[in-house]
Formats: structure tokens, C-alpha cells, sequence
């Protein structure tokens, strides 16, 4: 029997989703770094390969049904089970705006991606993480989810219109309780991360973290003992309140 554990990673072929996965790499995984073009992926797997890391690229579009099984029959046949799923991909979509001013196409572009995907990709690896020895799954969140912090005038996170990706990622947080609870007692622990504002396409370029530094957030919970917390989304300055 293999006993590397195994992990995968969506939307693993740049930005913090790469970073987890070379994370996870230096831990000793073999991680499947997903990506919705395969070919796209290529460069990320190849450079994290050629750090000496165990990585393998995996076509893996979240919003697809067929992809997603695909993916899913493949590291059966190929490992026969999951020891930690990274929820990473996600967009915030073009067109994002306030309440008064997004379509409707692209709230739903946002909740297919950054909900739906999810929720499907955990349903179709759930078996293969239930047979391995203490699974974890960790849904990459935000602070833009936290109501608390976006309900307060006072933070600059109130000011940020973009409620496709924050509505989204709020309902990946009632995911990720929702399913912690549902596992309780069965060695898998559920985990939310906020990697921060960090410097990718998605955060922009003149963000002060580095998508290493977001990275590692994820990763520490994707190795945490058994005895860790679930159902929470942490970030770098400690859990946030929803």
C-alpha cells in the first residue's frame, strides 16, 4: 500500500493555488495539482517538478459534472483515496458590482464557480477521502465573507462592491460548517482558510502578502492533527468572525 499521502489542489496552476501545492510538495505529498486547461497547467507542474516535488497535473474544471467525475475516477484507479482536498479555484467574476448594478448572469457565474464547484468536487471525492486514515478538507474563503467585518463602516472591506464573489464566498463558509458537522466523528476534519489580500491576478499585484505567505494558512490546515478545529475560517492575524 502507498503510504505518501495524497493530495489535490483546484485551480492549482498559478497564484495561491500553485503556492499550496508546492506547499504541500515540500510536506512530502504527492499533490494533483487541478486546472481547468490541462495544457495551461502544464508550466506550474513542471516547474514545481522540477524543484523535486511530486506533483501531477490533473484536468479539473469545477463547473463541469464530467470533468469533476473524471478527475475523481482517476485518482481512484490511479490511488484509490484522497488524504486532503484543497478547495482553491475561484473567480470574481467580470462585471462584479454592488446589489443595485450586477446582472444576474454574473451573481450566477460566481455561485457556479465558487459555490456549486465546491460543493461538486467535495461530493465527488468524498468516498476517496473517506477511506483514507485522517482526511482534510480546507474551502479557501475571504475576509470579504466575514459579515461582521463588511457589516462595519468603518472598514475599508465595507466599501469593496463585489457581491458575486463575496456572497459566494459567504455561502462556502455555511458549506464548510455545514459539512464539518456532518463529519463530525469520522477522522475528516473541514476547515475554512482566508489566505489574506495577497499579490495575484485575482488580489492584485500590489497586495502586501505573498501568495507563499496565503499559501501557508491553507496548508497548516491541511496537515493539522487530529485533535484540530473544524468548521472555521482562520486567517494570518487568527479566526475571523463570521
Amino acid at each position: 500500500m502507498n503510504t505518501t499521502k495524497i493530495a489535490l489542489v483546484t485551480g492549482a496552476n498559478k497564484g495561491i493555488g500553485k503556492e499550496i501545492a508546492r506547499q504541500l510538495g515540500q510536506a512530502g505529498f504527492t499533490v494533483l495539482a487541478g486546472s481547468r486547461d490541462l495544457h495551461r497547467g502544464e508550466p506550474a507542474v513542471k516547474e514545481l517538478v522540477a524543484e523535486g516535488l511530486d506533483v501531477v497535473g490533473i484536468q479539473l474544471e469545477v463547473t463541469d459534472e464530467t470533468s469533476v467525475r473524471e478527475a475523481a475516477d482517476r485518482v481512484a484507479a490511479e490511488y484509490g483515496r484522497l488524504d486532503v482536498l484543497v478547495n482553491n479555484a475561484a473567480i470574481i467574476p467580470a462585471g462584479d458590482d454592488a446589489v443595485s448594478q450586477i446582472e444576474a448572469g454574473v451573481l450566477r457565474s460566481a455561485f457556479e464557480t465558487n459555490v456549486l464547484g465546491v460543493v461538486g468536487v467535495t461530493q465527488a471525492l468524498l468516498p476517496l477521502l473517506r477511506k483514507a486514515e485522517a482526511a482534510r478538507v480546507v474551502n479557501l474563503s475571504t475576509s470579504l465573507a466575514s459579515f461582521a467585518q463588511v457589516g462595519d463602516p468603518e472598514s475599508r472591506l465595507s466599501t469593496v462592491l463585489t457581491l458575486g464573489y463575496n456572497a459566494s464566498k459567504a455561502a462556502v463558509n455555511m458549506v464548510t460548517v455545514m459539512l464539518a458537522n456532518e463529519l463530525r466523528g469520522t477522522g475528516i476534519l473541514v476547515n475554512g482558510a482566508d489566505p489574506g489580500n495577497c499579490a495575484t491576478d485575482m488580489g492584485g499585484w500590489t497586495a502586501a502578502r505573498t501568495p507563499a505567505q496565503g499559501a501557508a494558512v491553507a496548508v497548516s490546515l491541511a496537515t493539522l492533527g487530529s485533535d484540530g478545529p473544524t468548521g472555521h475560517v482562520y486567517a494570518e492575524e487568527g479566526r475571523l468572525p463570521w
